[in-house]
């Protein structure tokens, strides 16, 4: 709680601060950038609608297009982002409806979204989002135990009495989740991501439970 001073200047303290392109949050919160990462991965749709109208373009190369300048543009970062049910509805509600416009399926015309991402060649969003999170984990996990991400990866801050309530959820618990739900743990995770044939194998297990909806 001290002021930090840096030579003759005082740090402002402040909420939020924008680092190598992604929106930190003095409570950790990641809604507020991926809100961000959404406005400009939209803005980076827009720009292309010449793109998305063409007619001499065929799909295929439309949906490469999208996945390498707009994909990219809302995903940066997604590795270490904590995802709840509003925030993977609204990286859904988004990337569905690029697709939708790509393929000039407008109202009333419906199509389901299993369908979208088979005429696609996608994946559903969260599905992505966990690939890049668990190759992130092996990256890291394989780092020399100095490394600070290494450490940072299983640090636990002690922060006193939990508050009355459901605990908020973390990028830490969701991790924990996904783990228990395949019958692994950390020890096991670790001992696993020493052999990259074996980690691409695990994270491909990992991620192959995508989502089916209407």
């Amino acid at each position: 709680r001290e002021p930090i001073t840096v030579g003759e200047g005082t740090i402002e303290a402040v909420n939020d601060f924008i680092y190598l392109g992604s929106k930190m949050q003095a409570d950790g919160d990641s809604e507020p950038d991926i809100k961000r990462r959404i406005s400009k991965a939209s803005q980076a749709f827009s720009m292309l609608k010449n793109v998305w109208k063409s007619k001499k373009l065929s799909h295929n190369t439309k949906i490469r297009i999208f996945k390498s300048n707009v994909l990219s543009v809302l995903l940066y970062g997604c590795e270490s982002w904590k995802i709840t049910t509003t925030i993977s509805r609204l990286l859904e509600v988004f990337q569905n409806r690029c697709l939708r416009r790509i393929l000039k399926i407008y109202w009333p015309n419906t199509i389901s979204n299993v369908e979208l991402h088979r005429k696609t060649s996608t994946s559903p969003i969260m599905s992505v989002i966990k690939w890049r999170r668990w190759t992130w984990i092996g990256h890291v996990i394989r780092m020399p135990p100095n490394a600070i991400p290494k450490i940072a990866i299983r640090w636990t801050p002690n922060a006193g009495r939990r508050k009355r309530g459901r605990p908020k959820e973390t990028w830490r618990r969701s991790v924990e989740r996904e783990m228990k739900d395949n019958g692994l743990t950390w020890a096991q995770v670790e001992h696993l991501a020493c052999n990259r044939s074996g980690w691409r194998s695990l994270v491909s297990a990992l991620c192959a439970t995508g989502h089916e909806e209407d």
